[in-house]
């Protein structure tokens, strides 16, 4: 898994432009602060590693690969969630935006309306442009653990000890799991644009991942309110894994454009 760390050198380009009233103090500049103390990632790294591991293992047809991908998705516990409308007179997104990377910065944001302790994390989402043909892809959603176990034991038809190994690890499965994470579902068409509003801590740990579900290319941006770049992925893939450490209580945006011939099911996730 390859981990798109913060870059700096971007932090003057916008992918989305946020119009949204400014503010009297000086958040102008990149919302990203210093790490946060003992910060590590957590779930929603887990889950992107077990997605890029059970793609690896599905491609070698090695079955020990896709039980250690198993294992992980399994080692998960995820909250789903639906996102609330976000209006799209708030951001400002145009189909070359990917292509040319140079949108302009917006004003600063507004402080974000925050989340009272142990209350999942708000999100809002708006789809911009027409579908470019009905093809629905063949993947529902993202691998699940059980459809991974699954694999794993038709990789492994003639292998008893593996298959004892794969058993037990399925009877293991939901013990000592770690929580946190957020996931919220959407199903992209094709020639489609996605962009999520999330509200972060300041000086608090953040982790974004997107995870496709295989049938089609996504470029993915996660900017602040500012317009500045924190990370960015136009590669041929379908998964973006993302972690920084916000400066000050204020939005993130997501932005996620389907590049392929057919619907992506993919999920956002959070910590």
């Amino acid at each position: 898994m390859t981990l798109k760390g913060i870059s700096l050198a971007l932090a003057t380009t916008a992918l989305v432009a946020v119009a949204l009233p400014s503010l009297a103090q000086d958040k102008s500049g990149p919302n990203v602060g210093a790490a946060a103390e003992g910060a590590a990632p957590g779930a929603a790294a887990t889950v992107s590693l077990a997605q890029e591991l059970y793609t690896v293992g599905v491609a070698q047809g090695d079955a020990v690969t896709v039980l250690a991908a198993a294992k992980l998705a399994a080692s998960v516990e995820v909250a789903s969630a639906e996102p609330a409308a976000l209006d799209p007179a708030k951001v400002t997104v145009d189909e070359a935006t990917f292509a040319k990377k140079a949108a302009p910065a917006a004003a600063p944001a507004a402080p974000a309306p925050m989340m009272n302790d142990g209350t999942p994390r708000a999100a809002a989402k708006a789809t911009f442009f027409n579908a470019a043909n009905e093809d629905e892809g063949a993947a529902e959603a993202p691998v699940s653990a059980d459809a991974m176990f699954t694999k794993a034991k038709e990789l492994a038809p003639d292998d008893e000890a593996l298959l004892g190994v794969i058993e037990d690890a399925m009877a293991e499965t939901g013990r000592g799991r770690i929580g946190g994470a957020v996931e919220w579902l959407s199903r992209l068409p094709a020639g489609q644009t996605d962009v999520w509003e999330i509200p972060y801590y300041g000086n608090s740990y953040a982790e974004i991942a997107v995870v496709g579900d295989g049938d089609a290319n996504l470029d993915v941006a996660v900017t602040d309110e500012n317009g500045n770049v924190i990370c960015y992925d136009v590669s041929w893939s379908d998964k973006l894994y993302c972690d920084w450490t916000p400066a000050w209580d204020g939005y993130f945006y997501v932005t996620v454009q389907n590049m392929g011939g057919s619907r992506n099911s993919y999920y956002l996730l959070t910590n």
